[in-house]
């Protein structure tokens, strides 16, 4: 039997991969990490710091990343660990070369739908490579009967990035690309964000891959920057946490028109470490659905809390102390590859 079984952001969680802070690091500038991560903040490539996080941003990281392991495993998911890469290892090309990023977000670069798992074709150079990390991983589960698919590996050329054009217009549609954080599953309806990590391309290629079971919603002007889970958050069937700075009559997707949506309260500001954050104080909303009464959600937030048991959701009160500066909460930090539950079309 497939250990791979997932059609949905809400279904009982029975099985999950959790990354790792061990290793992570800010990649060497180069023409993509100009692009997708600081074309706003600066005005050359030579201002980007790069290098290592400080240790005590990976170490306290790595701790509650095994808090957020345990407690999983206490409610009978059964949790996976990427295995460990060096990411100042030098990845090259004919085209370019640079250095690792982080094996922090699996969420980011495997997209589980039903039975498959797709390695994504990122946007940024120093993302390459991540699948490796969880390559013992994937073989498991192509042995177990899943579906395992490689989208076509980018050139990830300079022409595939205009760093000076407005959010959202950075990517090029030379070739397919897109984080698989772009993504939202709502059962045979696919949410898909056209952004700065995902292009029009991406989409297409991800509904040709797919085939007609699924219908991919390409959706745009709805968030600029990069993923989409801290702008919409499936909850449960027909209930949906929405980013007010970002959602609104006008882009809320058709096929969600019909959805009760909840808007997320003002969230608490945690701060950062470094120069600049990674992700906005939005980060908070990014939680993971464990089952449709109960989600993970960042201890801090007790006002996004009280409106999640306002609408019948439980909460699991944990942390990820350096979200915005890693760039991901509960849900970036995890892949959920199995849930319990059957392939539906939700429209009310």
């Amino acid at each position: 039997m497939s250990l791979v079984s997932v059609h949905n952001e809400w279904d009982p969680l029975e099985e999950i991969i959790v990354g790792t802070a061990v290793g992570a690091r800010v990649p060497r500038a180069d023409r993509s990490v100009f692009a997708v991560e600081y074309a706003d903040e600066y005005d050359s490539q030579d201002q980007v710091p790069a290098g290592p996080y400080p240790d005590r941003v990976l170490k306290e990281t790595e701790e509650e990343l095994h808090v957020l392991s345990e407690e999983l495993t206490k409610l009978g998911v059964t949790v996976r660990r990427p295995g460990q890469r060096d990411n100042s290892a030098l990845v090259a090309t004919p085209d370019w070369q640079t250095d690792g990023f982080h094996d922090y977000c699996p969420r980011d670069g495997l997209l589980a739908v039903g039975q498959t798992v797709i390695e994504s074709p990122m946007a940024l150079r120093a993302r390459f490579l991540e699948s490796l990390a969880y390559k013992d991983i994937l073989l498991e589960y192509f042995a177990s009967g899943a579906r395992w698919l490689s989208a076509p590996k980018p050139r990830l050329a300079d022409e595939m990035y205009e760093p000076t054009a407005p959010a959202g217009q950075r990517l090029t549609d030379l070739e397919p690309v897109f984080d698989a954080a772009n993504v939202l599953r709502f059962g045979t309806d696919l949410l898909y964000l056209v952004s700065d990590s995902g292009n029009e391309l991406g989409a297409k290629w991800l509904q040709s891959a797919l085939g007609s079971t699924y219908k991919v919603h390409p959706c745009r002007g709805l968030y600029a920057s990069t993923h989409v889970d801290s702008t919409i958050v499936p909850l449960r069937p027909g209930l949906v946490l929405v980013n007010p700075a970002r959602v609104n009559d006008d882009n809320m997707p058709d096929f969600l028109r019909s959805w009760q949506t909840v808007v997320c309260p003002e969230l608490v500001d945690i701060g950062f470490t470094g120069d600049k954050p990674h992700c906005s104080v939005w980060i908070g909303m990014n939680l993971l659905v464990v089952r449709p009464d109960l989600a993970v959600v960042d201890r801090r937030q007790t006002g996004l809390i009280k409106v999640l048991e306002k609408h019948g959701v439980d909460v699991l009160p944990l942390q990820l102390t350096h979200s915005r500066t890693l760039g991901g909460g509960f849900h970036c930090a995890t892949l959920d590859v199995r849930r319990t539950g059957s392939l539906e079309t939700y429209r009310f």
